[in-house]
């Protein structure tokens, strides 16, 4: 077993409720590196290329959660992810007011991970999208209701998209 992959699992087993993020600095690696050897119940990998499709099916799952973390500051939109066109070399969501919105790269995305790792003990789901680099650029994690409860329908169309590991 590669050094690496040791390292990632004994500080799963010692500290499980670590975020992903949060265990890479520790390890002094990308969250890419990280979530790579994480074990396979926890992460699906996927190639960046499945981008526009993820995103083109996360726009129609109603209130999510799209978390964007910028030198150490966490942004969250607790929204729909809006649909989005091809254009300038972009992917442009069409918002509506109080949705995120922007202008994604897609081809900058590398590498997709589908999470499934308890978040401060509850059971949490994230697609994540990393740069070639291994940085995340963003994260959606699935909706909740007003009792904190996730929407099923989300959690079997999420756990669909891992499929997508084997095309």
């Amino acid at each position: 077993m590669p050094e690496l992959t040791r390292q990632v699992l004994e500080l799963l087993e010692n500290e499980p409720k670590l975020r992903p993020a949060a265990m890479a600095k520790q390890l002094n690696v990308s969250e890419w590196e990280l979530v790579s050897r994480l074990p396979r119940d926890l992460i699906v990998p996927l190639a960046g290329h499945h981008a526009q499709a993820i995103l083109e099916q996360v726009a129609t799952w109603g209130r999510v959660t799209t978390i964007i973390e910028v030198a150490g500051s966490i942004f969250e939109v607790k929204a729909p992810v809006p649909s989005g066109r091809l254009g300038y070399g972009f992917y442009n969501l069409q918002a509506k007011f109080g949705e995120l919105d922007g202008h994604l790269k897609l081809d900058a995305v590398a590498h997709i991970s589908l999470q499934s790792k308890p978040h401060r003990g509850n059971e949490a789901y994230a697609i994540v999208f990393y740069d070639g680099q291994g940085n995340t650029i963003f994260k959606i994690y699935l909706g909740r209701d007003e009792q904190g409860v996730l929407f099923p329908e989300q959690v079997a169309q999420f756990k669909a998209l891992k499929e997508l590991a084997n095309v």
